[in-house]
């Protein structure tokens, strides 16, 4: 089972930094996913901004979440790494 993020901050190019119940802390670079759907939206730094925890995982103003597991696959303890995988997928 999953733990429960606890929270959640927006920090510069579409980053968000997510605490976890057991003390983890990950990052998540949703780039890649701001060209599709609702998500679209969230290119809006201010609708971005807006995220917050909802039960047991993230959503924003705009009605847009996503499946903790997605998060949680998707998330990396290491900003520095995301960082470099980011650089290296443009």
């Amino acid at each position: 089972m999953l733990p429960k993020i606890i929270e959640v901050k927006p920090l510069q190019d579409f980053i968000l930094y997510l605490h976890y119940s057991n003390g983890e802390i990950r990052y998540i670079n949703m780039q890649p996913y701001l060209d599709f759907g609702i998500f679209k939206e969230l290119n809006d730094i201010q609708i971005f901004k807006t995220v917050r925890v909802v039960f047991d995982t993230i959503e924003w103003s705009n009605g847009a979440d996503l499946d903790p597991c997605f998060i949680y696959k998707n998330s990396m303890p290491n900003i520095d790494e995301l960082m470099l995988l980011s650089v290296a997928n443009i």
